[in-house]
């Protein structure tokens, strides 16, 4: 088990994508959880559902596919670290990409895609880039 929950999370999305799985399942934590529903709206997860009770708590994710069989999570870059935290304010943050990917940002007002720190005039630590 690695004890970085944001790792874990997005290794796992990046791996079952290779594999084209269907569908991954991860230890549940609320930043897990938030993260996720930012790449739902985002458009790269299907579905996400938490299951289970008390400690064994988890976290059901159905991936998104396009139409011809692509994954739409080609790849991923943990931007913030333990060992190095990164903070942007909503002046410095730069499309991922060129706007095929996103930042995932936690910020005081909630974890969010930079796009919408943007709008909402937010900075944050960068947690992950993904495209």
């Amino acid at each position: 088990m690695v004890n970085d929950p944001v790792s874990n999370l997005i290794i796992s999305l990046k791996n079952a994508s290779i594999q084209s799985k269907d569908s991954v399942r991860v230890p549940y934590t609320k930043m897990s959880l938030s993260i996720l529903e930012v790449l739902k709206k985002e458009g790269y997860v299907k579905d996400v559902a938490k299951h289970g009770k008390d400690i064994k708590k988890h976290i059901d994710i159905d991936l998104q596919y396009a139409e011809d069989g692509t994954s739409k999570i080609t790849n991923v870059k943990r931007v913030s670290k333990f060992s190095t935290r990164v903070y942007k304010g909503f002046k410095d943050i730069k499309p991922v990409k060129n706007g095929y990917g996103i930042q995932v940002i936690s910020t005081p007002a909630g974890i969010m895609s930079g796009r919408s720190a943007i709008k909402q005039n937010v900075g944050g630590e960068v947690l992950f880039e993904i495209w």
